[in-house]
């Protein structure tokens, strides 16, 4: 796996440290998004004198490169997930679970239409991110008997 991760980090014309790398196989061991302080804490017990500023750095540089992906959540902190799909995709985010799910549609034409004839103005760039409760989760809230 490290080699991957070099692999990586050597694309982004990144410097390949074991900061970085950890960073990565955190975030890469399953499909869950995290905070930078659950990856601070994760850090620690490998890295001893390790700063949350250091996590918060290496993270944005890292999504900087589009290598992981900044989730935006209703509330309001920002946490980051690794994802393996290289083509254009959006995601689905779990807000009961964390679970992140990637969205093969993207609504960005019918936007560049609209955005073109009703504001007379051009898209750049686009975020699009869908958040909700995935399935399992309502399964298990009407096992209880209870709705969000």
């Amino acid at each position: 796996m490290k080699n991957k991760y070099s692999d990586i980090l050597k694309k982004l014309k990144l410097k390949i440290t074991p900061k970085r790398i950890e960073i990565l196989s955190i975030l890469d061991r399953e499909n869950y998004f995290k905070s930078p302080e659950e990856i601070w804490q994760l850090m620690k017990k490998r890295f001893k004198k390790i700063g949350l500023p250091t996590v918060y750095r290496n993270l944005e540089d890292l999504a900087e490169g589009g290598v992981i992906f900044r989730i935006i959540h209703p509330d309001r902190q920002l946490y980051y997930y690794f994802c393996n799909n290289k083509d254009h995709h959006h995601h689905f985010v779990c807000i009961s679970c964390k679970r992140v799910s990637d969205v093969d549609y993207c609504p960005e034409k019918e936007v560049i239409n609209y955005v073109s004839k009703r504001i007379k103005g051009k898209i750049i760039s686009h975020i699009f991110q869908i958040n909700g409760i995935c399935n399992v989760c309502m399964n298990i809230e009407s096992s209880l008997g209870g709705t969000k």
